[in-house]
């Protein structure tokens, strides 16, 4: 039997192949290991703090906190808008909450009915997952308590801290200052600073009407954020005070007007609708912008109920609406200085009369003065101080309607000025350009035309801004000033409305002008004599009345409007300045349909807010509380008045009977 064979070739092969594949696999195996650990290495070593910092962000997170929004005051500091705490409900849509059972649950805590649920399931269905939405504004502290202490069963509910805007002056300043709302969707933009993630948050409020609107971006501010610690399912566990980011508060804005002449002003409009505002002849700062009636801005806050706002909206008297420079009347006798100075630059003799019998016949109808009986011989002054309108018929008629267009241009009509406040109406300054453009039926400028043009109604519109402006150019007699609303945004002030260049009248025109409104104020026989004497010693007042008509009065025999219904009543409107020697303030006031002649209604609310505003001058209170000197006594004289005798008097006794 034979031993078999072994083949060394065949075993040495078989383990050179083994060999092979130990030491590739090895290979991968020590490449592999390598590569892990220097991965690890790289993990813990040199992204350690990028990681920590990720790890850190699934522990804790940033909630935006909105910033507190700028202060708004007026010339001397006084808060006209600012903010205070408020204990807000906010519930969150997260991926197990059920809302509806939720605001059940809470409605046991806070008055919640149906109809407020309904409204609130409808807007937490429609925010984005985990973003709050306000279910309650102000809670009382019993109610925060009762809400915070039940936090752990309330999933996605949050009762915080924040700040809501208030306005401590309510409807003084409504119309200047407009308010804040909640932001909608159309507030929202792709790009710019309403894309940022603070205008989802439920406290953040941005600006609707007014400054508000107006400088909202300078009063916003910068969000902060607040540091919290989270659960796996991104609820809040705690929150870490050290890591919050304060907010940023937003710019002071401060404005030219006074909160005493305000309030004042809208004070004396009582009931009545109209406006009254009141600037600095000097300057061109605006002391008093108001509009009446007025409305709360702190109900627009929180949001007004729309029974509310339609019944705001439908109101014949127009609360929502600026009558400041949003609303055109109009301007009635208040444009005769206008008319007047636009004579004498004309060429017009001031001193040629016309003779006012109380109508005047022309183009076919007769046309009346407000004085039934007539005014008689009229020249330029005695025109102004009477307000008699056969003079302006016919002094407009013969010098046109271009240069009347030209010196109420540049008195300030027909146009808007940069006072930071969107909303202004321009009006209409009529001429024979402007007919062409704008009455298409009839574009050819009419005798008659001119005829109405002169005493203020046809083709003629103004706001009561544009008449303070006119007022206090001609009291200024040198500059066409400028109206400023804003004095100065996050302490920087803004350019003066007396920069700038200077009227292009005669001077002596001017002051001719000056002297028949003067006359009106203080002439006995002026059409505002009464009404516009202050008291304030020798302080005085220039002014001009102002009837608008809002209806034919062809067929009536009178123009007593007193049993009439509002909306058929002429406007009532006054403009003035003082001191007549040093022009300091200038006022116009508008009283929407009320009633015959601007002495009745309006003059005498001007006079009042006059007077708060001379009063508020150091230098006009001066001079009124500075004592009259006494009168000097000739030492040689004798029997003077008043004078102490030599020698003592016996009195004498009063005869029996008397009563002493």
């Amino acid at each position: 039997m034979s031993e078999p064979s072994i083949f060394f070739t065949e075993v040495n092969e078989r383990q050179g192949v083994f060999h092979r594949r130990a030491f590739l696999l090895g290979g991968l195996a020590g490449t592999g290991l390598l590569a892990l650990g220097g991965r690890l290495a790289h993990l813990q070593i040199v992204e350690a703090q990028r990681y920590e910092k990720l790890s850190a962000s699934n522990q804790f997170n940033f909630r935006l906190v909105p910033p507190p929004r700028g202060l708004i005051v007026d010339r001397n500091g006084v808060v006209l808008a600012t903010n205070r705490p408020n204990f807000r409900l906010l519930v969150a849509r997260e991926e197990h909450n059920d809302p509806k059972a939720l605001l059940t649950s809470l409605a046991q805590f806070v008055p919640l009915d149906d109809a407020r649920q309904k409204r609130l399931l409808v807007d937490i269905k429609r925010a984005p997952r985990q973003t709050p939405v306000a279910v309650m504004e102000d809670m009382t502290w019993e109610q925060f308590s009762a809400i915070n202490v039940r936090a752990p069963e309330l999933p996605g509910v949050t009762a915080d801290m924040g700040e809501v805007r208030v306005y401590p002056h309510g409807g003084a300043f409504a119309h200047v200052i407009g308010y804040v709302a909640k932001v909608n969707r159309e507030d929202m933009t792709p790009t710019g600073p309403n894309s940022e993630p603070i205008m989802l948050h439920p406290g953040f409020r941005i600006g609707r009407q007014g400054v508000e609107k107006a400088f909202d971006l300078d009063l916003r501010g910068r969000p902060g954020a607040r540091k919290i610690e989270v659960d796996a399912n991104g609820r809040e566990v705690r929150q870490d005070s050290q890591g919050d980011i304060p907010a940023t508060p937003g710019q002071e804005i401060q404005l030219t007007l006074d909160a005493d002449i305000q309030a004042r002003a809208l004070d004396v409009m009582g009931e009545e609708s109209g406006a009254i505002v009141v600037m600095d002849c000097r300057t061109g700062d605006l002391l008093c912008m108001v509009s009446a009636p007025s409305f709360d801005a702190n109900r627009f806050v929180k949001g007004v109920a729309p029974a509310d706002y339609k019944a705001l909206s439908e109101y014949e008297r127009k609360p929502l609406l600026n009558k400041v420079f949003g609303g055109t009347y109009p301007p009635g006798s208040t444009f005769k200085p206008t008319v007047a100075l636009a004579a004498l630059e004309s060429g017009v003799d001031p001193e040629q009369r016309v003779l006012c019998t109380g109508a005047w016949r022309f183009g076919g109808r007769t046309w009346r003065c407000w004085e039934k009986g007539g005014h008689g011989s009229q020249n330029m002054h005695d025109a102004i101080k009477n307000s008699c309108d056969i003079y302006f018929y016919q002094t407009a008629l013969r010098i046109g309607p271009d240069p009347i267009a030209k010196a109420a241009n540049a008195l300030g009509f027909g146009q808007t000025f940069d006072i930071g406040l969107p909303g202004q109406k321009k009006g209409v300054v009529g001429s024979r350009a402007w007919k062409r453009k704008a009455v298409k039926r009839e574009p050819v400028w009419q005798p008659g035309d001119s005829v109405s043009y002169g005493i203020g109604q046809g083709y003629v519109a103004v706001n009561a801004l544009q008449l303070a402006v006119m007022t206090a150019r001609l009291a200024n007699g040198k500059k066409a000033l400028n109206p400023r609303l804003i004095k100065s945004v996050g302490g920087r002030e803004l350019k003066r409305g007396n920069a700038v260049s200077d009227l292009p009248f005669q001077q002596p025109h001017l002051d001719y002008v000056r002297g028949g409104m003067i006359a009106v104020a203080n002439d006995v026989r002026g059409t505002a004599y009464r009404q516009s004497q202050l008291g304030l010693g020798d302080v005085m007042m220039a002014g001009k009345t102002g009837t608008a008509q809002v209806r034919s009065y062809d067929n009536l025999t009178s123009r007593n409007s007193a049993a009439y219904q509002w909306k058929l009543k002429d406007h009532n409107l006054f403009v003035a300045f003082a001191p007549v020697d040093d022009p300091r303030y200038a006022v116009s006031v508008i009283i929407e349909h009320g009633g015959l002649g601007g002495a009745t209604a309006a003059a005498p609310r001007a006079r009042e807010v006059m007077r708060v505003a001379l009063l508020k001058d150091p230098e006009i209170r001066a001079r009124i509380e500075k004592p009259t000197p006494l009168p000097e006594l000739d030492p040689n004289a004798t029997g003077v008045e008043g004078a102490a005798p030599d020698a003592p008097m016996v009195e004498t006794p009063p005869p029996p009977g008397t009563p002493t």
